[in-house]
């Protein structure tokens, strides 16, 4: 296996250089090769003064023959200098990645952004700065939806190890990530893996022996019919053939125009799959999880990407009917009808297997967006797995997507002995962002990835989050209401295992919904009263159900929710400070409950008068 110290920002630099020369040589040739088509072009010239002078016609055919043989020859020369160029932008944006400026340079994922989801929103997995742009290499739909899908849905502890075993194996192949960002020049995203798996499973159209000849005879005869009419035979036997043949295609209509109509949505931006797939075939791997998706990819006769290949000149085939010059020709042969049985033949033949191949590719696709991560961060470990009870031990943990000048790193630990930590500090002071780096973490560590600290240990966890909670003018929902939603949302999360254990089932590992709830200023919205009496409640609840978590408060009546709790609850806080009218902070994790608060003083030094 290829060394993994590597030091990404040297590898990527050298990587840069080593394209860039081959573009400029690239480049030389290019011009090398336009300097010979010139001379052609004056030979041309030349000649065409002595043909007038009876020199044969023939002797033009040289320099034009020359001439045109060059021009692939520098098409392809200019294609490769292209991809160098690009491959150098590649590096460069891994360069950009290593030192903070990724932002709005990659995928967003928006479209897999879910409102109601437990945590999407609050852990910013999706949008512009998000952790999906962070991670995101994949070049096809079927990826994107992959990776998404990962960090949407925590994976049980045995397929999250096997996924850290083939990032491990992926990390160093730095070749391959970059034969898979090459493909397919000007198309981020390939076909929907969601339509194409749907239109390949679906029932076919079944077509007869009878129906299949009968087309190509009728096509045929069209033919010999054309032939007569260039022979001097007349029309008629021209005409008499076509009409029989449309008649034919009028009987199939309606299945047919299925066929077309179902294929277009599928049948688009075909080219990248086929790319993706041909690159994946030439590859080996030996971690098991590797191993088995690649299996996948192995059938009898021809492989994947051929057969998706001849689905796409079928449908490349099936729209050369619609050019005006072809068309008259098209109507001859019974074209629609030909490529409608073709396709619906693929289809019976092929169609069963698309599914596979899709999810293969999506998997490798998400598993090369982590080794990329690993890569480019050496430092972050893998988390260490705890398959019995609840627990998240983070030692110096910190924010993926913090810069890492701005980076604070803390310690936190939360398990069935410390199942809740009560955060206090006052706005700013880095409340919220804990809760995050906590979540974030969590989402990186069951999906499979590394994770920003110096060492972690994490169970199955369920995450629940309360952190970035809006009203609706639309729905009619207060931000209040939202918020209360969302704690419900929580709790039910608890009641599902709650409700499989009353029942007597006996609930796996993985299975046991165990809940990390993260709540930033919980009740925020509603009178002091209320919220201690309600905030008490909510976690009690939550923490009778066997929950962990964290919630974080500037309202210090809160923290007293730890007194009830005994050794299983405990108070942190945030301090602040003003200098010259500003408040500071240092972002330092400290026991105990914030005994001080600057609000006064700050609302005084920007002249309010308090």
């Amino acid at each position: 296996m290829p060394d993994q110290t590597i030091d990404p920002r040297a590898e990527y630099s050298l990587r840069i250089e080593a394209r860039l020369a081959e573009a400029a040589s690239q480049f030389q040739r290019f011009r090398r090769i336009g300097l010979v088509r010139l001379i052609f072009v004056a030979v041309f010239l030349l000649l065409a003064g002595f043909v007038y002078n009876g020199l044969s016609f023939w002797w033009l055919l040289v320099p034009v023959t020359g001439f045109l043989v060059l021009g692939p020859v520098q098409q392809r020369i200019t294609d490769q200098k292209r991809r160098c160029e690009r491959a150098a932008d590649l590096y460069r944006k891994g360069l950009d990645r290593l030192d903070d400026r990724w932002v709005g340079k990659g995928s967003t994922g928006e479209r897999f952004l879910e409102r109601s989801h437990p945590y999407a929103e609050d852990l910013d997995l999706f949008g512009t700065g998000s952790l999906f742009e962070l991670l995101s290499t994949a070049r096809t739909r079927v990826g994107e939806h992959t990776l998404a899908d990962w960090l949407l849905r925590p994976a049980p502890l045995e397929i999250v190890r096997e996924r850290q075993e083939s990032v491990v194996e992926l990390r160093p192949c730095l070749d391959l990530r970059e034969d898979m960002a090459l493909l397919s020049e000007g198309i981020h995203t390939g076909s929907d893996a969601k339509t194409l798996t749907a239109w390949a499973a679906a029932p076919p159209w079944v077509i007869s022996n009878t129906t299949r000849w009968m087309a190509r005879l009728l096509a045929l005869l069209a033919m010999v019919g054309l032939g007569l009419w260039i022979a001097g035979f007349g029309y008629l036997p021209l005409l008499f053939f076509v009409f029989v043949g449309q008649l034919f295609v009028f009987r199939h209509r309606s299945p047919m125009l299925e066929v077309i109509r179902s294929v277009d949505a599928p049948g688009k931006d075909l080219q990248l799959l086929v790319d993706v797939l041909r690159r994946l075939e030439r590859e080996r791997f030996s971690s098991p999880y590797l191993a088995r998706l690649r299996g996948e990819l192995d059938v009898e006769g021809l492989p994947p990407s051929q057969q998706i290949a001849k689905l796409k000149r079928l449908v490349e085939l099936l729209d050369s009917a619609r050019n005006i010059i072809f068309a008259p020709v098209a109507f001859m042969l019974l074209w629609p009808l030909q490529c409608a049985i073709a396709i619906e033949t693929w289809r019976q033949i092929s169609g069963p297997a698309v599914g596979k191949w899709l999810a293969a590719v999506g998997e490798f696709e998400a598993l090369s967006s982590f080794a990329g991560y690993s890569f480019e961060h050496p430092a972050d470990p893998f988390p260490e797995l705890v398959e019995d009870g609840a627990c998240f031990e983070g030692i110096e943990i910190g924010h993926p997507l913090l810069a890492a000048a701005h980076n604070v790193r803390t310690s936190i630990e939360l398990s069935d002995e410390l199942s809740l930590v009560i955060v206090s500090g006052s706005n700013m002071s880095g409340k919220s962002t804990l809760l995050r780096t906590v979540g974030t973490n969590t989402v990186l560590a069951l999906a499979g990835a590394p994770v920003r600290a110096e060492r972690l240990r994490v169970s199955f966890l369920q995450i629940g989050a309360s952190i970035r909670i809006q009203d609706s003018l639309q729905a009619g929902a207060s931000k209040f209401y939202a918020e209360i939603t969302r704690l419900r949302q929580i709790v039910e999360l608890t009641q599902l295992q709650m409700s499989e254990e009353t029942r007597g089932r006996k609930v796996e590992a993985h299975n046991a919904l165990r809940v990390l709830f993260l709540l930033d200023e919980i009740l925020h919205g509603t009178n002091s009263h209320d919220r201690k009496i309600g905030a008490e409640a909510v976690v009690k609840g939550l923490l009778e159900r066997g929950a962990i978590g964290l919630i974080t408060t500037h309202d210090l009546a809160l923290t007293q929710i730890v007194d009830e709790l005994g050794p299983h609850a405990s108070n942190v806080h945030f301090e602040d400070h003003l200098e010259a009218g500003k408040m500071t902070f240092d972002y330092q994790l400290r026991p105990g409950v914030l005994q001080k608060s600057n609000a006064l003083e700050l609302m005084r030094s920007v002249g309010l008068d308090v």
